[in-house]
């Protein structure tokens, strides 16, 4: 198992446009199940209703847990992705 924590820096938080961007991100790392955990929530990352439903706002600690085959990997990318992206 992989991890990483991240504090959204996206002014809306985690809302509907990075939260698609996400889901999309997650899926294609195939082999691996990644969760979101954060706001006393967790969520599936290939979920979008489940990610929005979350409600992280900007300056939020999210906690990103990778598990599976090349989970190191897929753990760095999900990471890059975020400091991209959210």
């Amino acid at each position: 198992m992989a991890k990483f924590t991240y504090v959204v820096q996206d002014n809306e938080g985690i809302h509907a446009r990075p939260a698609g961007m996400l889901a999309k991100e997650a899926k294609a790392l195939e082999g691996v199940k990644i969760t979101i955990a954060g706001n006393g929530k967790t969520a599936d990352a290939t979920r979008l209703m489940a990610i929005m439903a979350m409600g992280i706002k900007k300056g939020m600690e999210v906690e990103v847990t990778v598990e599976g085959e090349n989970e190191e990997a897929a753990a760095a990318k999900m990471e890059e992705f975020f400091k991209a992206n959210l």
